[in-house]
C-alpha cells in the first residue's frame, strides 16, 4: 500500500515537472520583443503564437522589426496596441532631404486577404504629376461640386504641400515643386497615381501630449505609413490578451491553425 503510494506520488510529481518545463519552454519560444519594441498577442514574429491572422506578417532580423507586404519588407518605427496600429518607414519615399532628388520607388501595397488596412490617418503627397492624367483641384470645391468623385482629386492647395515636414520654410530647391495631396481608398490607387507622377511620400498625422502629460494636445505631421490592425475578439483571444490569465504567451497550431 505504502508503495503504490509512492508510485503515484512519484508519477504526479514528473507529471507536474513536464508540465512545467513543457509551458516554460513554450512560453521562451514565444519573444516579445524586438529592438525594443514590444510583441503582444495578437501580433507574433515565431510561427505558432499569437494569432495565425499575422503569421508571418512581421518579422524580426538582427533587432531590427519588419512588415512584410507585397510590395517589400518596411522597417516598423512603432507599434500600438491600444490604438491598434503600426507606424512602417519606407526608405524609398521621398522626404525633405531629397529635396528636387527623386529616386526610383514603389508603390506601398497591402495584401487585401489580412487583417491589415491602410490607416485615414495617411496623407499622400505626390510630387510632378501629369496634369493631363491626374485630376489637381482644390479639394473641398471639387468634392461640392462632384460628389461622387471626390476622391478622384489630388489636391494642390493642401497644407503640407506648404508646408513639408522637417523643410526649412525657404528652400529653394522646393519651390519648383509640383504637389498635390491624395487620399486613396486603396493601396491600388497608389499604384495607379504613381504611373503618372515622379515619386511620392506619406505623411502620418502623429497624436502628441494630452492627458498624462504637460503639453496640450496636438497632432504633428510625421514621414511614414500608419497601417491598422484587428485584435480578434473570442473568449479564447480575450484570455490570451489579458496578461493575468493567459500571461500574454498564446499560440495556434501550425498545421491547422486552430487556436
Amino acid at each position: 500500500m505504502s508503495h503504490s503510494k509512492t508510485c503515484t506520488t512519484q508519477i504526479l510529481t514528473l507529471f507536474i515537472l513536464t508540465f512545467v518545463t513543457l509551458s516554460s519552454s513554450q512560453s521562451s519560444l514565444c519573444r516579445t520583443s524586438c529592438g525594443g519594441i514590444p510583441i503582444h498577442y495578437p501580433l507574433t514574429i515565431d510561427d505558432g503564437c499569437g494569432s495565425p491572422y499575422y503569421r508571418h506578417i512581421l518579422a524580426c532580423t538582427e533587432d531590427v522589426l519588419h512588415l512584410r507586404t507585397p510590395s517589400g519588407r518596411y522597417p516598423v518605427k512603432s507599434i500600438s496596441y491600444s490604438d491598434p496600429h503600426f507606424l512602417v518607414s519606407d526608405p524609398l519615399m521621398w522626404e525633405c532631404k531629397d529635396e528636387d532628388r527623386f529616386r526610383p520607388t514603389r508603390p506601398f501595397s497591402l495584401d487585401s486577404s489580412t487583417h491589415l488596412s491602410l490607416s485615414t490617418q495617411n496623407e499622400y503627397l505626390f510630387f510632378n504629376c501629369s496634369p493631363d492624367k491626374v485630376i489637381m483641384e482644390p479639394r473641398q470645391m471639387f468634392c461640392e461640386k462632384y460628389p461622387d468623385r471626390c476622391d478622384t482629386t489630388c489636391d494642390p492647395t493642401s497644407y503640407l504641400c506648404r508646408h513639408f515636414p522637417q523643410c526649412a520654410p525657404n528652400n529653394k530647391a522646393l519651390r519648383a515643386l509640383s504637389c498635390c495631396s491624395y487620399y486613396p481608398k486603396a493601396t491600388e490607387s497608389l499604384r495607379m497615381m504613381l504611373k503618372h507622377c515622379d515619386t511620392y511620400t506619406s505623411v502620418h498625422w502623429k497624436s502628441v501630449g494630452g492627458l498624462g502629460t504637460s503639453q496640450p494636445y496636438d497632432q504633428v505631421p510625421e514621414y511614414g505609413v500608419r497601417v491598422d490592425f484587428e485584435i480578434p475578439l473570442t473568449v479564447s483571444c480575450l484570455r490570451c490578451q489579458d496578461r493575468a490569465k493567459g500571461g500574454g504567451t498564446c499560440g495556434f497550431d501550425t498545421s491547422n491553425q486552430d487556436f
